[in-house]
């Protein structure tokens, strides 16, 4: 055979082995599935939750990797430089998106990811120390327009769900409560305790037994239905904040340019997981809800919270 035939069919194979995965033959091999936050995180625990199933669908393992630091901004660059043949994906989360919106990061979170279905949400629980003395939402927004930059909220930090909540809130109810930020949920929580600070937005998980001791009042959670772990309060939307919908979301993604089939696979066997009883009870006991679709009602969602939140950063003051 002529030495250009021999390098022309070399050159053939080495570029066939390098096209990426189709439908008919993915996956061949295991998936890893990235998670920002390191072992124990309720992250982790959703993605472990959700991989055992989707490996049974899929016929290969899904493994559960944790690449920490950042805020989640380690993993996501991680999995937005992979190859994109489907084999290394993201569990991205809301707290992605506002990293995208707050900072200048080294890749583009509307650009480099293929978004592939929603995992599932859960609210935070707008609560205050019963020392306020406010009973519901519409005193709450009454006292703070009477007491504009008077009354103090607390968060997990900059950017965090509780905060970008806190501050949605004062834009749609025209109030000026004062951010408090703190390293977690769980430093905040101790001083709204202490009556050092008065309000928070706050993880359900974070809050349940303060509520049931009496030692919070709960007036509201930020989803639009309610929360599965308390049926019994109302919504902000239903107590006046029409539209007001915030909360902890998880969604998988995979890098850009993944090849549509291979996109369709993971969201038919996430879908699948999410459908299936152990998963659904794992997740609930989280306090998520899950969700699912498909690849277009998720781009269409993360669309929606980029704008969403942009508008919100703008509004108070938070800038790249």
């Amino acid at each position: 055979m002529p030495a250009f035939m021999r390098a022309a069919i070399a050159a053939a194979l080495v570029a066939a082995a390098l096209q990426p995965a189709s439908a008919g033959d993915y996956p061949n091999r295991p998936i890893h599935l990235i998670v920002g936050f390191g072992p124990g995180s309720s992250g982790d625990v959703v993605s472990r939750v959700i991989a055992g199933s989707m490996s049974i669908t899929l016929g290969q393992q899904l493994i559960a990797e944790s690449r920490t630091g950042a805020g989640g901004n380690m993993a996501a660059q991680y999995v937005a430089r992979a190859p994109a043949d489907g084999y290394v994906v993201l569990n991205g989360s809301n707290t992605n998106l506002t990293n995208a919106v707050l900072q200048s990061l080294p890749f583009d979170f509307t650009k480099d990811f293929e978004p592939v279905a929603l995992i599932g949400s859960m609210p935070n629980i707008l609560v205050v120390n019963p020392s306020l003395g406010v009973s519901s939402v519409a005193d709450l927004i009454a006292l703070a327009k009477a007491k504009p930059g008077q009354i103090f909220y607390g968060s997990a930090g900059i950017g965090s769900s509780p905060h970008l909540s806190a501050e949605l809130f004062n834009m749609m109810a025209g109030t000026k409560m004062v951010h408090v930020p703190y390293q977690g949920s769980a430093q905040a929580t101790t001083d709204l305790l202490a009556g050092r600070i008065s309000v928070m937005f706050a993880p359900a998980s974070t809050v349940t037994a303060h509520i049931e001791s009496g030692a919070l009042k709960a007036l509201a959670s930020t989803r639009l239905k309610r929360a599965r772990v308390a049926p019994n309060l109302p919504t902000l939307s239903e107590a006046g904040l029409a539209g007001f919908d915030t909360g902890i979301w998880m969604g998988l993604f995979a890098p850009a340019g993944t090849p549509r089939p291979v996109i369709s696979k993971l969201a038919a066997a996430l879908n699948e997981a999410l459908k299936s009883p152990p998963v659904a009870e794992g997740l609930n006991k989280l306090g998520m809800d899950t969700a699912g679709g498909t690849p277009d009602q998720f781009s269409g969602y993360i669309a929606s919270e980029i704008k969403k939140w942009t508008a919100v950063a703008a509004e108070a003051g938070l800038k790249k």
